[in-house]
């Protein structure tokens, strides 16, 4: 077999360097793909759960507010996106993580593979967390004040996850903060922006969204071990093992499934969901099974990985459809 048929079958492993130079659509192009936009649908389906509850169950919707929420949402999650690079390059996990599965895990590498410098990455997440208060502002105008203290503690807990020195990710915080930030906070905030309230059903709806957010991170840290354990990144996987983390996703998926039961228990999801429920956690614990940190079972890593995100997308969104047409009189 020849080099260039070798070099052909090798994976890419880092951004492509044609996204380099000069003038400012380039310099766009890179900002824009550094905030990893593929993973921002984990911004959009909790608001887009929430508002749909809050319409179908009481017939509640402002396309305004709606609109807002989520510009907020994805510029904080794009500027905790890019924070987390700069976070991990300041404490070594990124530069020294060799076993990443990219682009799943060890960051965008725009910093490593030299397309943004440290400082820019730094300063483009202020401009979107900025952009993010500023629309929030905005969305405190009409809907009050306490808009303010649900953006400030999405945004915080983004940010806080990958500050060194409080750095929630290295303190076995990072799951739960990651399953507060995108899915209980926007879930119940969107359901509250439209209604004024948060009910029970609200609640059973977004433990599915969150346990399912959790998940992604949770096996997205199994391939980065090594380089999470030497820069002292203590997450859940670092601390539990990897048998550990293979518990621990399993009990995710089973939260989801009796939550999503509880819900079809109490009428806020109709009959038929409990067969995609039962799919999803189905599809969980195959994916479960995938969670090795064998060199020679990475490709099954990789596997389960595409898999957690799949069922995270249309969990979501067959979780939003079931919603939709349980619509109450």
């Amino acid at each position: 077999m020849s080099q260039r048929s070798i070099d052909a079958d090798r994976p890419i492993d880092a951004p492509s360097p044609t996204l380099g130079g000069p003038g400012v659509m380039a310099a766009v192009r890179r900002g824009f793909l550094a905030t990893r936009p593929p993973f921002l649908i984990a911004a959009v389906t909790p608001v887009a759960t929430g508002t749909a509850w809050a319409g179908a169950a009481f017939h509640r919707f402002d396309g305004l507010s709606f609109g807002l929420a989520l510009a907020v949402v994805l510029l904080a999650h794009a500027a905790a996106n890019v924070y987390n690079d700069v976070g991990d390059d300041i404490t070594g996990a990124d530069p020294g993580n060799f076993d990443r599965i990219y682009p799943y895990t060890g960051g965008s590498r725009f910093i490593q593979s030299g397309l943004l410098s440290r400082g820019q990455m730094a300063r483009l997440a202020l401009g979107l967390a900025v952009g993010a208060l500023l629309l929030g502002t905005a969305l405190a105008v009409l809907r009050g004040p306490g808009v303010i203290w649900l953006g400030c503690a999405g945004l915080g807990l983004g940010l806080l996850y990958s500050l060194p020195g409080v750095q929630l990710s290295a303190r076995g915080l990072g799951e739960a903060t990651v399953a507060i930030a995108f899915g209980v906070l926007p879930v119940l905030g969107s359901v509250w922006l439209q209604t004024g309230f948060v009910d029970l059903g609200a609640l059973l709806l977004c433990i599915p969204v969150s346990s399912w957010a959790a998940a992604i991170l949770v096996i997205n840290e199994v391939p980065d071990v090594v380089a999470d354990r030497r820069a002292h990144k203590r997450t859940l996987v670092v601390r539990w093992g990897v048998s550990g983390a293979r518990w621990i996703y399993c009990g995710l998926v089973m939260i989801t499934l009796a939550a999503s039961a509880s819900a079809i228990a109490e009428r806020f999801l109709p009959l038929w969901y409990a067969m995609p429920a039962v799919a999803f956690a189905g599809a969980g614990l195959l994916a479960a099974r995938g969670i090795t940190a064998r060199r020679s079972q990475r490709p099954k890593l990789k596997r389960s990985i595409e898999v957690t995100l799949a069922i995270h997308a249309l969990g979501c969104l067959t979780l939003i459809t079931a919603i939709l047409m349980n619509r109450r009189g």
